[in-house]
């Protein structure tokens, strides 16, 4: 079996342990996903799933730990909380609204 040779392949550096080797990067690799750090003011979907209820409305300051909707995944109940205690500034979801993973459905404010 012939294998692809490939002229001026592009290598990059990486060490182990304080060894230094020289690999090719795969093209599943540079199309990848980006990381991206997350908005600790933005509430977004873990996972796909159906609004079953909201329990906060625009311009309430809501403190961490209290209840901000259910989200409805796999017939399980997923009650999302607040991670902190801000405004909320945007609600993006309704009850009923099927959404998929990582959709935004909550933007937070700083509390003056």
């Amino acid at each position: 079996m012939k294998g692809k040779t490939i002229e001026n392949p592009e290598l990059v550096e990486f060490a182990v342990t304080a060894r230094k080797y020289k690999t090719q990067l795969t093209r599943k690799f540079k199309n990848r996903k980006v990381w991206v750090e997350p908005n600790a003011y933005e509430i977004q979907s873990f996972i796909p799933g159906t609004i079953i209820h909201i329990s906060v409305k625009e311009g309430e300051i809501v403190k961490e730990g209290d209840p901000l909707l259910i989200l409805e995944a796999m017939k399980m109940q997923n009650r999302i909380e607040m991670p902190f205690t801000a405004k909320i500034k945007t609600i993006n979801v309704n009850v009923g609204d099927r959404i998929p993973k990582e959709t935004l459905m909550i933007v937070l404010e700083e509390v003056e």
